[in-house]
């Protein structure tokens, strides 16, 4: 509104006193009023209506600008549309374009009609040029199964050439008498009637999650390692309990400071979940609290980052107090610096008498409530520590020997544990289906004698590629029995694409902690469902590893007797 005249903005005002019949779209006298007015300012200026038919927006400048934003606009689902039209001038004589199109799906508005001003028409009381409304145009979404049709809830007759994009429709240039004689009610209802039909089709599980994955590829990924990873995030999408409906992709030069994504893309994401009815974003890398905020703001959806995904999941799977209490503390630590900006639930005193002064805002005591809550389960996390130590203390003076399985998430451990010891540890076909270690008796051959003996194996949480800070710190009581152990037993999904990655990611993770681990013995799982070049490739690479099917008890004897030269090889060692 910089450089207008108080007249002018007063005008601008009075469009808030207008009020037109419910079931028109708009009126020759509101159209003719705002084209006059933006005539005067030489801009194009939109008037937001309910379908009560009050204006409840006005705003100077193009759909594009004055669009409003999705935070401020009513909830409503795929089936609906949010039940706010916009009535827009525009000082050239065209079609709309796609940036108003665009606003107009972002926003999901019952209606957009575009009137458009050429000339100069007739002289307004008390002077000044009014302009001529030469013609108008009314654009509304389309639901996807009716898309083809070449005849709109409106009733005009389109031509396949006048289909802008495969989600709106505009009519023909219309008069205003024209455009004042569409009965609006039927045209909303009509397009809301086949939204719900197009929604009940594709609609899923109601208890589930909506989820829009967004993926930036940047210039040090490999096209083959974003496609994994994407491929992964979609699978603990899935594990966490969300339907993945798209994945939506960019490749950058660097991530953008602000978005992650271009601006341009983020009104991709934002227009895709509008029209698929995503209720969930997730990203494939980990996002600042800023970004999240950013976001949001922009898109209007609920934005979540790759390791709030897996912290969900280990809040699923925790079945034992420890797993429960490390779990809590990772989620702690996780929201601590995300606190900020959430709303006027955490925002200050209002200024006014009586409010100023000292004081503390919820943000500042719900900081200091988790900080403290924080303190109390490092205290029983560093307990619990101290308890797996004492008993591994007491394995040790039994000199019992004690073997860890490791390796990536849905390697299959927990099959292999239930084969070996006939245990009765909960498997799936999920990524983290065990987050809490379980340890079994196992007989095998002693590698020298020949008689039998008892060692431990210790089923324990599955790696991840780039396994998040938090959960490092939270699952240290557990990953010591990793260290801890005499050696390692390291279970490779060989029917993954990605198994050397796989391989890759495990070590990195055992390279990162404190103690180095003991030696480990590379064991490739599910050999019964790879082909055989897979399987020479795996054999050339890993000439001393041993080639199982833990479900299909194949090579089971085989690794009994590795396991026992392994043993034997790290009692050698100390």
């Amino acid at each position: 509104m910089q450089g207008l005249k108080s007249s002018q903005l007063k005008q601008l005002q009075r469009l808030y006193h207008q009020r037109i019949p419910g079931d028109r779209i708009t009126t020759p006298e509101l159209s003719q009023r705002l084209a006059a007015i933006s005539t005067e300012i030489n801009q194009p200026v939109c008037a937001y209506l309910n379908r009560r038919g009050q204006v409840i927006r006005v705003g100077v400048g193009t759909p594009r600008q004055t669009q409003i934003p999705p935070l401020e606009l009513p909830r409503y689902g795929a089936e609906r549309l949010s039940g706010i039209r916009c009535i827009a001038t525009h000082l050239k004589s065209e079609p709309p374009n796609e940036a108003a199109l665009t606003a107009m799906a972002l926003q999901r508005l019952d209606a957009l009609v575009v009137i458009n001003i050429t000339g100069t028409g007739f002289t307004r009381r008390g002077g000044g040029a009014a302009g001529y409304v030469k013609e108008a145009y009314l654009a509304h979404l389309t639901p996807q199964e009716t898309r083809a049709l070449m005849t709109s809830p409106a009733g005009f007759k389109i031509e396949e050439s006048q289909v802008q994009s495969p989600s709106w429709t505009i009519s023909p240039p219309l008069s205003l008498d024209m455009l004042a004689q569409q009965d609006f009610i039927d045209l909303v209802e009509g397009l809301e009637e086949e939204f719900r039909r197009e929604f009940v089709a594709q609609e899923v599980d109601a208890d589930h999650d909506r989820v829009l994955i967004v993926g930036v590829m940047t210039d040090e990924m490999t096209l083959q390692r974003f496609q994994d990873t994407l491929a992964e995030l979609a699978r603990l999408v899935d594990t966490a309990g969300g339907d993945v409906l798209q994945t939506v992709q960019q490749k950058r030069s660097r991530i953008h400071p602000q978005t992650v994504v271009g601006e341009g893309k983020v009104q991709e994401v934002a227009l895709t979940a509008q029209t698929l009815g995503a209720n969930l974003i997730v990203f494939d890398r980990d996002l600042s609290p800023a970004q999240v905020r950013n976001l949001e703001a922009q898109i209007g959806v609920r934005v979540v980052d790759r390791t709030e995904v897996i912290l969900d999941i280990f809040a699923q799977r925790a079945q034992s107090r420890a797993g429960k209490l490390q779990v809590e503390l990772a989620q702690l630590e996780y929201m601590l610096p995300r606190l900020t900006g959430r709303g006027q639930a955490m925002s200050r005193l209002g200024g006014g008498i009586g409010t100023r002064g000292p004081g503390e805002t919820k943000l500042e005591t719900e900081r200091r409530a988790i900080g403290r809550r924080i303190s109390r389960l490092q205290q029983e996390v560093n307990q619990l520590q101290a308890h797996r130590s004492r008993l591994r203390q007491r394995r040790q003076h039994r000199e019992v020997p004690s073997v860890a399985l490791v390796g990536y998430t849905n390697a299959g451990k927990s099959t292999l544990l239930n084969a070996l010891t006939n245990a009765e540890v909960y498997t799936a076909d999920q990524l983290f289906a065990t987050l809490d270690p379980t340890t079994r008796r196992l007989v095998i051959p002693h590698a020298e004698t020949g008689e039998t003996q008892e060692i431990l194996v210790t089923d324990t949480v599955g790696f991840i590629h780039e396994l998040p800070a938090s959960l490092m710190d939270a699952f240290r009581a557990t990953l010591e029995e990793v260290t801890e152990a005499d050696a390692l037993l390291h279970l490779v999904d060989l029917s993954h694409p990605a198994w050397l990655s796989h391989i890759r990611s495990v070590r990195e993770i055992l390279a990162a902690m404190p103690v180095t681990p003991g030696p480990a013995l590379v064991a490739f799982n599910k050999i019964d469902q790879v082909d055989s070049e897979t399987l020479a490739l795996a054999q050339e690479e890993f000439p001393l590893a041993v080639f199982i099917s833990a479900s299909q008890r194949l090579g089971l004897e085989t690794l009994r007797q590795r396991l026992a030269q392994l043993v034997q090889y790290a009692a050698d060692s100390r």
